[in-house]
């Protein structure tokens, strides 16, 4: 079954864009994945195809109307998540990515301005207002692209390596550990030894160990979770120290 992506967006011609090309370029071409741009300005009812309109007690920018995003929204109703670009949704996590690529696929509506009339979510609430991180785009597209390509990457044969998924930041809580390659000695610094013994156990132990201690430098956010999932027994309960 082909993943299939829509992306209700202002400017369709940014898609598939960097999509087309590399892994997901060929993914697509085999017919792995499918996308579909969808123009929001042609569900505008005025001769204008207006999409936006002032802020509701006065402010700066322009807000995105609901009745013309809310017909977007009813023209691709299916079974397929919904993800509502968003400086305030909730930041998208690899382990909702994942579960995202396990299915049919996805529709994407892209934030423009200052954002949706809050309507949009009560009249939608199967709709995931997400975010791609604590940063503000001009737009949601280049969010949406870094959203699919996160899915893509996932579906069955677009890596060459089937465990290339799974030994990556974040997919067990840390971050990946470092890498290296030939040469064995560039300007001075050589690759770790252990990397270079052929041991595949201290070779694990090492990769776990370096995870671990840059997570714990680099993202203590993401440590504490780590922490709290290591150290809680079976039954839920956090294990006394």
């Amino acid at each position: 079954m082909s993943f299939a992506a829509t992306i209700l967006t202002l400017y369709p011609e940014m898609f598939p864009g960097p999509l087309g090309v590399s892994l997901a370029g060929r993914a697509m071409e085999r017919g792995d994945w499918s996308c579909e741009a969808v123009q929001v300005r042609d569900f505008a009812k005025d001769k204008h195809r207006t999409v936006d309109d002032t802020p509701a007690g006065g402010g700066a920018g322009m807000v995105l109307k609901p009745d013309v995003i809310g017909a977007a929204l009813a023209s691709v109703a299916d079974d397929r998540p919904i993800l509502a670009m968003t400086p305030r949704g909730k930041p998208i996590t690899q382990e909702r990515i994942r579960e995202i690529a396990a299915g049919p696929g996805l529709t994407i509506l892209c934030g423009r301005f200052e954002g949706f009339d809050e309507r949009i979510f009560e009249a939608f609430p199967q709709v995931e207002q997400v975010s791609l991180a604590d940063i503000v785009l001009s737009g949601g597209e280049p969010a949406a692209l870094a959203i699919l390509d996160a899915c893509i990457r996932l579906l069955p044969g677009v890596m060459g390596a089937p465990t290339s998924g799974h030994e990556e930041s974040f997919e067990d809580g840390l971050l990946e550990y470092p890498q290296y390659t030939r040469p064995q000695e560039w300007e001075g610094r050589t690759i770790p030894e252990v990397l270079r013994s052929g041991d595949h156990a201290k070779i694990a132990a090492w990769r776990k160990a370096r995870s671990e201690e840059d997570t714990r430098l680099r993202r203590p956010d993401l440590w504490e979770r780590y922490s709290d999932a290591r150290d809680r027994p079976a039954s839920g309960a956090r294990r006394k120290d």
